[in-house]
């Protein structure tokens, strides 16, 4: 399973698509040593970048032909996420949405199914662009830009 377009940064940080539907989305990730912090555990920005690529692809598993951008998100990191080689799983769930948001939430496990950090999100539901990109599936991610 792919994400649908390329996506530089989460094919530098090598996530994998491993459920997108139903509302719930299941990503792999195993850090590298480039990704850890000064403490030798997966860095704080690339949890939060799993996390919020996780509730972008939950949001988007009801409606493909959408894209999602981010509008607010809140993280608890509640331990360290291992930088010792082992897999990471982020899981999205989106608990609502209306027309135009989606109430999402995330949470990244350990390979002993320990939580290390969770999410909480809302994201804006848009239409991709037209032009030579449409053709293209929309992005499962939030960019961080609309213009």
């Amino acid at each position: 399973m792919n994400f649908g377009a390329e996506i530089p940064f989460v094919t530098h940080l090598g996530f994998t698509l491993e459920l997108f539907e139903g509302g719930e989305s299941v990503l792999g990730y195993t850090p590298r040593p480039e990704h850890l912090n000064s403490f030798s555990v997966t860095h704080g920005g690339a949890c939060m970048t799993l996390l919020d690529v996780a509730m972008a692809v939950a949001a988007r598993s009801v409606q493909k032909d959408m894209g999602v951008v981010t509008i607010e998100m809140k993280t608890s990191f509640m331990r360290p996420a291992p930088g010792d080689g082992t897999p990471l799983t982020g899981k999205g769930r989106l608990m609502h949405r209306t027309a135009t948001l989606a109430f999402v939430e995330a949470t990244i496990y350990d390979a002993k199914g320990q939580a290390c950090a969770h999410s909480t999100g809302t994201f804006k539901y848009v239409r991709p662009k037209p032009g030579p990109a449409a053709n293209v599936p929309p992005l499962p991610f939030s960019p961080i830009s609309t213009d």
